[in-house]
């Protein structure tokens, strides 16, 4: 492997001094603690493969003992939303009025929005038996791991552990934000809201909770009465992570056996304005694994659930480049026969892991689809995102992907500020340009989040009596957004580009995939 910058280095593995800096607050009393009984729910349905946030969960307290139960919504037939899927004219057409920029049409854009929103989100009635007969199990506390649109769940599910009173703990990727935790501290029944990564620390936050201890010991607490305790540092120390046990999960209902791995955490780039994975609790700043420690981890996994397949679920793969190159050259030996896919960032580091020996290579190691974010085909608008990628090395990587045998997926939304029509233009042609190349395209409107880079200057341009382009009419920091209307609306222009853009991303995605990659579908 090449040397690397100081700051991209792995991890290194740890030693006894480390372990001991690591898990601070796991005393000797504290590792001797009697077992606990810890219900953890599942509240991720939207993946046809286990949730990695909760295989860390089960297995960094087992390891010290503790008795976990995972409730599992797929084990009970509630059926999992396919994220992406081969499209109908139908989904075209909704897809149009979601995204529609036509005034007298933004009623009712707005009205099937929400409705869409709440028909998601609304807490399903089989969740809630089967989590009432293991409450009644009676274990010593409820751990929950949530994204934002778990709010109304998280509430029912707060107030049926109260009736009995189980302590109830919540986390997840956004509540180290203030006011994200502010707004989700007085649900019922929650004991503590953590924004922290906890891979080693939660045996001892349990502990101390079952105890009665102060839970602002630890950083990244806050609590129902608006205490909190200091943010908490990013974990740096990732080869000490547990390997994730998944072994709760329904693997009889799954369509294909995919494990989900994370090889680092954060991104090396961490500057586009539009980005809230970044400022996350395990998004802030990039740390790494050792290529090795990853090996073991997939050679570990595919014994235990008798598969090849795995899904790489960091911010992007090529981070550290080596670490791309290294399972694409090594995992072979680790896993026969091995299947993978992944999402990177075509940035213009003179060497980003991504050239079209680097993409044979990966395919050559078992890579079978690769993701990335486009955004538009504009150069302007891509620099004033502060993307740092530009419209030709997409376009490069694009071809050199889809020659190598990859199915190339890309993200791309619409509305970001300052864009014009002649920015859509470029878009729509660069669609068209590239329509054979591309597998699928995920195709959205600009979201406006709580403490992501645009939010912040959109706040003190406001501030300053220099008006944003935008007028926010809600903001909610439960779900740490904003919804908003242009000033001035886009014109004809704008809307006919638009619509040429959209018409090309429904024909790509109305094929099949490639036979190679079919396997993935749904999955990014």
């Amino acid at each position: 492997m090449t040397k690397t910058s100081r700051e991209l280095r792995p991890a290194r593995p740890i030693g006894a001094t480390d372990i001991k800096a690591a898990t601070k607050h796991l005393s000797e009393n504290v590792q001797r603690a009697k077992p606990l009984k810890v219900l953890i729910v599942d509240l991720n349905n939207y993946a046809s493969f286990p949730t990695l946030a909760v295989g860390l969960l089960t297995a960094s307290l087992r390891e010290q003992g503790h008795v976990v139960d995972v409730l599992c919504p797929l084990a009970f037939d509630v059926p999992a939303t396919v994220r992406e899927r081969r499209e109908w004219i139908w989904d075209h057409y909704r897809r149009r009025l979601h995204l529609t920029d036509f005034v007298p049409a933004l009623t009712i854009r707005d009205t099937m929005r929400r409705l869409r929103e709440r028909h998601i989100e609304r807490p399903h009635a089989t969740v809630l038996r089967e989590l009432e007969t293991a409450l009644d199990r009676r274990p010593d506390a409820v751990l929950l791991s949530a994204y934002l649109q778990h709010y109304a769940t998280v509430r029912e599910i707060g107030r049926m552990a109260a009736e009995r009173d189980v302590p109830v703990i919540l986390g997840g990727p956004m509540f180290n934000l203030p006011d994200v935790a502010a707004a989700w501290r007085d649900l019922p029944g929650l004991s503590a809201i953590v924004g922290a990564e906890v891979d080693r620390t939660l045996p001892a936050i349990l502990t101390a909770l079952n105890e009665g201890s102060d839970l602002l010991q630890f950083s990244g607490v806050t609590l129902p009465d608006g205490r909190s305790s200091a943010a908490a540092m990013p974990l740096r120390a990732l080869d000490t992570s547990p390997v994730p046990d998944f072994t709760d999960f329904p693997w009889d209902r799954y369509p294909v056996r995919i494990i989900p791995v994370m090889t680092g955490r954060g991104c090396q780039w961490d500057k586009c304005l539009f980005c809230s994975d970044v400022i996350s609790a395990s998004g802030r700043t990039f740390r790494t694994r050792s290529v090795e420690n990853v090996l073991l981890e997939l050679e570990e996994q595919a014994r235990r659930h008798e598969t090849t397949n795995f899904l790489f679920l960091d911010l992007k793969l090529n981070s550290w480049p080596d670490m791309l190159r290294g399972i694409g050259r090594n995992l072979g030996r680790y896993v026969r026969g091995a299947e993978w896919i992944g999402t990177v960032h075509v940035d213009q580091r003179r060497d980003n892991g991504l050239s079209r020996h680097d993409l044979e290579a990966a395919v050559e190691g078992g890579m079978r689809r690769i993701s990335f974010g486009l955004e538009s085909g504009s150069q302007t608008l891509l620099d004033a995102m502060k993307k740092g990628s530009s419209v030709e090395r997409n376009s490069l990587f694009i071809r050199d992907a889809h020659a190598a045998g990859l199915s190339v997926r890309c993200t791309m939304f619409k509305g970001f500020p300052g864009e014009t029509a002649a920015d859509m233009e470029l878009t729509a042609d660069f669609l068209e340009a590239h329509a054979e190349f591309l597998g699928r395209v995920h195709f959205n409107d600009f979201t406006l989040q709580t403490g992501t880079p645009i939010w912040d200057a959109m706040q003190a341009k406001a501030v300053g009596n220099e008006l944003p382009p935008l007028d926010v009419h809600t903001h909610r920091n439960a779900r740490a957004r904003s919804e908003y209307r242009y000033r001035t609306p886009p014109d004809r222009a704008y809307r006919r580009a638009k619509a040429r853009a959209l018409k090309v991303v429904h024909q790509i995605n109305r094929r099949h995939l490639s036979n190679t990659a079919r396997q993935f579908d749904g999955l990014m």
